[in-house]
């Protein structure tokens, strides 16, 4: 899924995005990963970290499981020998590391080393190195001489937009300063443009999804300011704005006041504008609002409609040009609303119980963002804000998130029809658990685990590795931080697992699933050791890839799965105390040298679970999916040219392919849905498109993308009467015109990063009323000598 948490509430929280992609699900872009090295003292002000867990704490080993093991043969370790590189960056005093991939395929690779001035010193800013590799990091060289060795924000980092665009932000100080400075360059860092602004940036530049001429930034001042040539030029579009987002097409949304930003927020007094030619008209499409987002195809705000009342969500599925309220449970300023993921045709939203529960009720929307289902209650969301939700790419409708049960533990479950239906994970297939546990299943440590450093990686899947994930976890009746987690690994998407390495591990996948790679994650201990599976991990072989240890900091490895190298960052004291960045570049290729063909792959039927019933095996979301991947016995390469092959074929339809409807939920005993006890009256009347609809519906609605044929279909809607509602007109644009607008072809969605404080969902059983108003990031940080890593 393209975009991931955000949180509404009374505070403002930071809304996580995933990189813009194109149509084959590679990042447009590159990815860049964040290494960190130094431990400063809280104390002085430099870095705030988190809390070490008690270092006396052991905990316990799970239940136990055998994995295969295989030596490495000298003629193995010989060609493996002989294609690995270690780069040591030597005199480099970096505190960070940030590795950025540019472009897709071209080996191209910029590490930024940044070191900052502490805050309490006499200096100012600090120092950076740039180094560009060309060859998927085997070497390095510096070109800091290529930006005139500037200071570049490390908070800013590399930033690479599609194509082969690179733009660094350099740390100018606002005094006697008139604006910032920025490096651009098209041909992925082989040389750069110096660029004087005339603003300084308050956050960093952002791109378009697919044409890196075209530039969005805030300067410190609230000023929106527009590039339609990769930063050459820019134009003052707006003052005041407090945010903005990309929409579909060349739409561009934000939020501003005519008066204090800030308080302006605070009070819900922002005004949200559009504009479709890149500036030159505007058109308003709200006003009183507090925030604002865009996710999938939904333009999504808050509102305070009456001072009397408290804070309401709509929701526009058309750019700005109609929308509705979304029809969910109320919230009081104490609780808040996320939104967990999101795509064009639906949404995930949390919505928070009353009290420090840490738990709440997960429902979907319709293809609208308008009704919204119940999906899953108690639904974990821990105090720090943190949700396990986690969406398995690597087969369609799998998610899989953690409940808190009224005993107070948490369970993992999974869903394989979109939040229609959700079920305990199976117990691995090579794990028992003892006689004392009643309920032996597995489950599977997330983002609340990782935040309190029990694991060092979130569960992990890839688009071109069908089926395959890996995670941590405990088997057990429920998930245990006192018990060791380890490695899990299934094929098909998460109806099976099994066990495949003991202890916390950091891993990646390489050649579509080929190859998988893992380095086992301990603190204080230094690393030379990477493990290798061509099988999917059940059987793996260990490769000592340096003759000298150092502290692991992450892997590294090309975005896409495609390449067969990957990167042991770390660093290795020296005898004068100073450590040194160290990177080994192993290829997998020089190993794995038989291309594959086509007796290597088998046909595999995605969802299937082995029933009698032909018609129905493998139905999920109305459709069967068949795919050709490769055999867990085939030791070759997918190869860069390598495409995900599927045939569909649709199915009839089943209640599996409904969900409930507003107002109805589903029985804990059937699989029927039946009217909540709340809203005993049987009409429920919304307002959509300008007119006042009085539904009296059944109880179901199709699963938002269930291409279903036939079979069974619930009766919708019995009766429909139309009776017309109040219709605010929309304000004509305000012509200015400020650049000329060139247009080009671009996706239908945009992803943003918001602050969204809610207060009410604004349910409403009766009418409510319709107005018609016609950028991928990982950090890693070193467990070594900073507390707040992995």
């Amino acid at each position: 899924m393209i975009w991931r948490l955000v949180v509404l509430s009374g505070v403002c929280v930071l809304l996580h995005c995933a990189e813009a992609r194109g149509e084959d699900g590679r990042s447009r872009g590159g990815r860049t990963v964040t290494f960190r090295r130094t431990q400063q003292d809280e104390s002085q002000g430099q870095v705030r970290t988190r809390s070490r867990r008690d270092a006396t704490f052991k905990p316990s080993q799970g239940p136990p499981f055998k994995s295969c093991r295989h030596p490495l043969t000298p003629a193995e370790h010989q060609v493996l020998g002989d294609n690995t590189r270690e780069t040591g960056f030597n005199g480099d005093d970096g505190s960070y590391v940030i590795l950025t991939w540019v472009g897709d395929g071209t080996g191209v690779i910029l590490v930024l080393s940044t070191i900052s001035a502490p805050i309490d010193s006499f200096l100012q800013g600090g120092s950076s190195r740039l180094y560009r590799s060309t060859d998927y990091g085997k070497s390095f060289h510096d070109i800091s001489h290529h930006i005139n060795n500037t200071f570049i924000k490390e908070e800013f980092g590399v930033s690479v937009g599609p194509g082969s665009s690179v733009i660094l932000t350099a740390d100018t100080p606002v005094v006697d300063h008139p604006g910032g400075i920025i490096f651009t360059s098209t041909d992925a860092g082989a040389t750069f443009k110096f660029i004087q602004l005339p603003f300084h940036l308050a956050q960093p530049i952002t791109y378009h999804f697919l044409n890196p001429d075209y530039l969005v930034a805030l300067s410190i001042d609230g000023g929106l300011w527009l590039s339609l040539d990769f930063g050459a030029k820019w134009t003052k579009v707006h003052d005041g704005v407090h945010s903005f987002s990309w929409g579909g097409g060349i739409n561009l949304f934000f939020s501003y006041s005519q008066i204090d930003t800030v308080e302006a927020e605070e009070r819900g007094d922002l005004l949200l504008k559009r504009t479709k030619d890149l500036g030159k008209t505007f058109t308003t499409i709200h006003e009183d609002i507090y925030s604002f987002g865009y996710i999938g195809a939904f333009l999504f705000f808050s509102v305070m409609e009456d001072t009397r009342s408290p804070r309401v969500m709509y929701f526009s599925s058309d750019q700005g040009d109609t929308f509705s309220k979304a029809l969910l449970p109320s919230a009081s300023t104490e609780q808040f609303y996320s939104i967990l993921d999101g795509d064009e045709d639906m949404l995930f939203m949390h919505v928070d119980n009353p009290g420090d529960t840490f738990f709440g009720t997960m429902y979907t929307s319709d293809d609208r963002g308008i009704l919204f289902s119940k999906s899953l209650e108690r639904h974990l969301f821990d105090g720090q804000r943190k949700s396990d939700f986690t969406n398995i790419t690597s087969l369609r409708g799998v998610y899989l998130t953690n409940r808190l049960g009224e005993d107070g533990r948490i369970r993992s479950v999974v869903s394989f029809n979109r939040g229609g239906t959700w079920r305990q994970l199976t117990k691995p297939e090579n794990v028992e658990c003892g006689e004392e546990v009643k309920n032996c299943n597995l489950h599977i440590h997330g983002e609340h685990s990782r935040n309190n450093l029990i694991v060092p990686m979130l569960p992990l899947s890839e688009p071109t590795a069908i089926g395959l994930v890996i995670a941590h976890g405990t088997v057990g009746d429920s998930l245990s931080s006192s018990q060791h987690p380890d490695v899990f690994v299934s094929s098909d998407g998460g109806y099976n697992w099994r066990g495949t390495l003991r202890g916390p591990h950091h891993y990646g996948i390489l050649d579509s699933g080929g190859l998988i790679v893992a380095v086992e994650a301990q603190r204080d201990v230094q690393v030379k050791t990477i493990k290798f599976s061509t099988d999917e991990g059940q059987c793996w072989k260990s490769y000592n890839f340096t003759d000298q240890p150092f502290f692991f900091a992450g892997l590294a490895s090309e975005p896409g799965t495609k390449a067969m190298d990957v990167s042991v960052w770390g660093f290795r004291p020296e005898e004068d105390g100073q450590p040194m960045w160290v990177a080994v570049t192993i290829d997998f290729q020089s190993l794995i040298t038989r291309e594959c063909n086509d007796q290597d792959y088998e046909e595999w039927l995605a969802h299937s679970t082995n029933t009698q019933d032909l018609d129905t095996d493998g139905c999920v979301l109305g459709v069967k999916e068949t795919y050709r991947r490769l055999k867990k016995q085939s030791v070759c390469r997918n190869g860069r040219g390598y495409v995900v092959k599927k045939k569909q074929s649709p199915c009839l339809c089943t209640r599996e392919d409904f969900l409930c409807d507003y107002g109805y939920y589903r029985h804990v005993n059937t699989s029927e849905c039946v009217r909540q006890p709340s809203t005993s009256n049987k009409t429920l009347e919304i307002c959509l498109n300008g007119e006042e609809d009085e539904l009296l519906t059944a109880g179901y609605r199709k699963v938002p993308s269930d291409r279903c044929e036939g079979g069974i279909t619930p009766q919708l809607a019995v009766q429909t009467v139309i009776r017309p509602c109040g219709v605010k007109p929309s304000p004509a644009p305000s012509a200015k015109s400020t650049s000329p607008a060139t247009h080009f072809d671009t996706p239908e969605y945009n992803i943003c990063c918001m602050c969204f404080p809610a207060r009410e969902a604004g349910v409403d059983t009766g009418v409510c009323r319709s107005w018609h108003h016609r950028p991928g990031s990982y950090r890693f940080c070193c467990p070594y000598c900073q507390e707040s890593g992995l």
